[in-house]
């Protein structure tokens, strides 16, 4: 079941077309990640999915994204709304400079939770839903910043999970980090599936082999194959795949 359509998306940087008549749907509580070479659209493409593109000047965008029965490139649709149920977690670990209570609190507090009990338990669930609480519970009121990368990054995702999304957009959430948090990352992400969709960017193969339910494959702006990560990885139709999955590309 999908929670997400793409329909003939075009999308242009002032006159580069950077990503060619994208169809693919997503699916509800799976992974899927997004593959191909750098510059190949696929950043480009998750952020069409919550319209972070809007943040960026001279940027065209025509065709539909699908979400709960709406195309969120309509006029009258409410991004911040749109940005509260498709969260995005960034390349480098984002914390606020401020404590690792607050930095979960924040969000909730903009959407008008002000009683500190439930505040409370948003936190705690959020830092749970992250694996983070039992690292972090005894030392709340510290600055986020005194968090080693991958906790920060772990941090970063219990705060898009604060205001209860249902997808997750992840743009190589795990490049900065070492091997050991990376598997921390993973682990997270694959328990994370039993109650948000998941989509991540990554440029490691094995990452995608690993966690992932779903792949597509990206290549100059254009989806060349997309299916179950077995048969991408195992049984790929496009001999472009066969080759970038292999090493042998370009």
């Amino acid at each position: 079941m999908s929670i997400i359509e793409a329909k003939d998306i075009n999308l242009y940087y002032g006159k580069v077309h950077a990503l060619k008549n994208i169809n693919v749907d997503i699916d509800k509580n799976k992974v899927t990640a997004l593959i191909g070479p750098s510059g190949c659209g696929k950043s480009t493409f998750l952020r069409t999915i919550n319209r972070m593109n809007d943040l960026i000047d001279n940027v065209t965008v025509n065709g539909e994204v699908i979400y709960e029965g709406k195309n969120i490139y309509d006029k009258e649709y409410d991004v911040i709304e749109l940005r509260k149920k498709i969260g995005m977690v960034f390349q480098k670990p984002n914390p606020f400079q401020m404590s690792i209570y607050d930095n979960i609190a924040y969000g909730p507090r903009i959407h008008g939770i002000k009683d500190k009990g439930t505040l409370d338990e948003i936190v705690e669930r959020s830092l749970r839903g992250s694996v983070l609480w039992d690292e972090v519970k005894d030392k709340l009121k510290k600055n986020a910043y005194g968090l080693s990368g991958g906790q920060q990054q772990r941090l970063c995702i219990a705060r898009t999970l604060a205001v209860e999304p249902e997808v997750l957009l992840m743009d190589e959430p795990t490049s900065a980090l070492d091997p050991i948090s990376t598997l921390k990352v993973e682990e997270l992400m694959d328990s994370l599936k039993k109650d948000y969709t998941v989509v991540i960017v990554t440029h490691n193969m094995q990452q995608a082999g690993r966690i992932a339910d779903n792949t597509i494959f990206f290549l100059n702006g254009e989806i060349v194959e997309k299916g179950k990560t077995e048969d991408i990885f195992y049984r790929p139709k496009d001999k472009r795949t066969e080759d970038y999955i292999t090493g042998r590309f370009g």
